[in-house]
């Protein structure tokens, strides 16, 4: 029997998923899924799959990879569905099929406990900030000595945004690597260990793409000595690289930068100087280079800053400024570990100060580009785009496109636990790749997505959702609604939509397209609950957690949840607990965004359509990750308003709505009221 058929036997009826997993199905969409990865994995090829909701692409991935053998890095899209992963869906998986394989969980070293900070933080107690970080430390002291992972995910006792892990965990610029003290005994490092060991690797794309072969996180060997790579919710894959791929610096570095090296300085070096004076220009040059911006939030590309902009006066007053505190550090720097890593992060900040305003790959067109808000500013170099410095590194080139060494940067360069030695890796092994996702292709084509991360050569395929959309869904667009520009398009959308909620005794999502809609919609829906005395909540992202608002969601059951882009992906909430979603606008990315306002001219001189070719496909695939929040069960059912009309009165629309599930369609209020009432109306247990 070969492999083919084993997974064929796997996933039967009598299979040891269905003795093992409760409420397995067999799904044949599933079956062929994890051929087509057998396939990649058989041949080292790269697959695109997308798989809609209900198919089953975790189990789908997992099998074909574990029974091939070799190493299997997985990744995916956030650190929550990284921990479901590692903590139930691969332990499920791997114990039905009776496999001894040794798996491992590799998150960034922010994420873990750093003896060497935590002694700091304890000796500088009394700077923090409130009483409440005073209580988190002290938790946090008692969860050091129970854990044997120091992950912050574990100490059930401090969330993991607790502002004190900031004090407490280390990151690239300030890890002491092996002139720690505490080396030996470093969580991250044994968390290595386990991952080079085992044959099973769960990462996160962030971590993923900190560097390709995970360099900047010290892990060299784990991606080339992988033989499969799967990349689960692959959709967040491009912007995750052009994020990684590109560079930047902020004021919250810098003045992260200017309180480390206050407190450094006068305990290690008191005798040195009067450190708050050295600090201080830098300081002022950070806040005057704020105010060359007005108060509100803004994001200006290089090129729309005129000569005479204040910018590049401020600019030049920051950069000597640093200079001169690294040269301080500098002549210090022997004196203790820590100020040298000082004198290393301000060294590394000076570099990227220089190097904003001057784009130096012409090959690689990036841009250079200022977010303003309202606390800081960061200034970042962007890549235009990734598709070819992700290919050469996915097919292992050894050179750029000119021939050149300037890949060693992007292609060859490792470091090692133990040294800031750069070495040459060895030649990259042929392995497969596998991106999948429920949102990667605009009605079956695979173009936009292939053409971002230069994945030309991938096999593509789709399979849709199992579950019957026309029977448990309905998708309404109201009409008689505002243009999405109008100041009152929110209340529109919310007064639409309010019938809805009512008549569903809450059990609502309100998903939309901007943090200022949230606020807005969140206090119309409460004044007219008040207004009614619907016994109704409002739950409003940022009040919370997402986990604690979504678990104070369900046990609240009359509630409307109100949340933007955070709660558009990776949320599953089953059953009759969430049978309304409201989108209020197509999710276009905004028009000040500066990333994309440069990919668009740049297509437009190719002779493309900038607006059909990027700006559509982009929002089908946030629009499709957003109705998805809706039906997630064979037994759930629900409606979908989308409040935006352009989905039915622009030619543009219908090729998004024909992307979005087959879902039965209206635009008439009584129709979507009829819907909901029915679903009040099913016996028990039917959903």
């Amino acid at each position: 029997m070969d492999l083919q058929d084993d997974i064929r036997a796997i996933f039967a009826a009598d299979g040891p998923l269905a003795r093992a997993l409760p409420g397995y199905r067999v799904r044949h969409e599933q079956i062929e899924m994890s051929l087509a990865i057998l396939e990649a994995i058989a041949t080292s090829g790269t697959a695109v799959l997308e798989a809609g909701t209900g198919v089953g692409k975790t189990a789908a991935y997992l099998v074909p990879s574990m029974l091939a053998g070799g190493k299997v890095i997985l990744s995916t899209g956030t650190k929550a569905l990284q921990d479901q992963l590692f903590n139930r869906d691969l332990p499920n998986v791997r114990d039905a099929l009776g496999l001894p394989i040794k798996a491992a969980l590799l998150k960034g070293r922010s994420n873990y406990l750093c003896f060497h900070h935590l002694e700091r933080t304890n000796q500088d107690a009394t700077l923090l900030a409130s009483r409440q970080e005073v209580r988190d430390l002290g938790q946090i002291n008692r969860f050091r000595t129970l854990t044997s992972t120091g992950d912050k995910a574990e100490c059930a006792t401090v969330p993991e945004t607790a502002p004190i892990w900031m004090r407490v965990t280390s990151t690239r610029e300030n890890c002491l690597g092996s002139d720690c003290s505490f080396h030996s005994d470093c969580f991250v490092l044994k968390a290595r260990r386990e991952a080079q060991d085992a044959d099973v690797v769960v990462v996160n794309h962030h971590l993923f793409f900190a560097d390709l072969v995970l360099r900047e996180e010290g892990a060299t060997e784990l991606l080339p000595s992988a033989q499969t790579i799967v990349f689960d919710e692959a959709h967040q894959l491009p912007d995750t690289a052009t994020m990684f791929f590109g560079e930047s610096v902020s004021s919250a570095q810098l003045m992260d930068l200017l309180r480390d090296t206050k407190a450094i300085g006068m305990s290690h070096a008191r005798d040195a100087c009067h450190w708050p004076d050295q600090i201080a220009p830098v300081d002022k040059a950070l806040k005057d280079l704020r105010l060359c911006f007005d108060g509100g939030i803004s994001k200006w590309s290089q090129g729309q800053l005129p000569a005479s902009h204040p910018l590049w006066q401020a600019l030049p007053t920051l950069r000597d400024s640093l200079r001169e505190l690294r040269d301080l550090l500098h002549l210090h720097a022997e004196r203790s570990a820590d100020l040298a890593n000082l004198h290393r992060r301000a060294d590394e900040l000076m570099q990227r100060l220089c190097a904003w305003g001057h784009p130096e790959r012409a090959h690689e067109p990036e841009l250079c580009w200022l977010d303003v808000s309202q606390l800081g500013f960061q200034l970042h170099r962007t890549p235009i785009s990734v598709a070819d410095v992700f290919r050469r590194q996915r097919l292992g080139d050894a050179a750029g496109p000119d021939g050149d060494d300037h890949a060693a940067h992007d292609e060859g360069l490792a470091w090692s636990d133990d040294t800031d030695t750069p070495h040459t890796p060895q030649e990259v092994p042929r392995k497969a790749w596998v991106f999948t996702s429920a949102t990667l292709a605009v009605k079956n084509d695979f173009k936009h997505f292939q053409e971002a991360l230069g994945l030309q050569d991938a096999h593509c395929a789709a399979w849709s959702s199992p579950y019957d959309y026309p029977q448990q869904a309905m998708l309404y667009v109201p009409q008689g609604m505002p243009a999405p520009t109008s100041p009152d398009f929110t209340d529109a959308v919310v007064n639409a939509a309010w019938p809805l909620i009512v008549a569903n005794g809450g059990r609502a999502f309100l998903l939309c397209t901007s943090h200022r809609a949230v606020q807005r919609a969140t206090e119309t829906l409460r004044k007219r609950i008040e207004a009614e005395n619907a016994q109704l909540t409002v739950l409003m992202q940022g009040d919370g957690p997402r986990p604690m608002l979504l678990d104070e969601f369900r046990r609240l059951r009359r509630a409307v949840l109100v949340g933007s882009h955070s709660f558009w992906e990776g949320i599953d909430v089953k059953g009759d607990a969430l049978t309304l979603v409201v989108i209020d606008k197509l999710p276009f990315a905004p028009p000040d965004d500066p990333v994309l306002a440069k990919r668009m001219e740049l297509l437009e001189q190719r002779g493309g359509n900038p607006f059909m070719e990027h700006q559509v496909p982009q929002a089908i695939i946030a629009l499709k990750q957003g109705a998805g929040r809706l039906i997630r069960s064979e037994t759930d059912h629900g409606v979908l308003m989308i409040g935006d009309t352009r989905l039915v009165d622009k030619p543009y629309g219908r090729r998004i709505w024909q992307s979005l599930p087959p879902m039965r369609r209206s635009r008439v209020q009584d129709e979507a009221l009829v819907f909901l009432k029915g679903l009040q109306e099913r016996p028990a247990g039917e959903g």
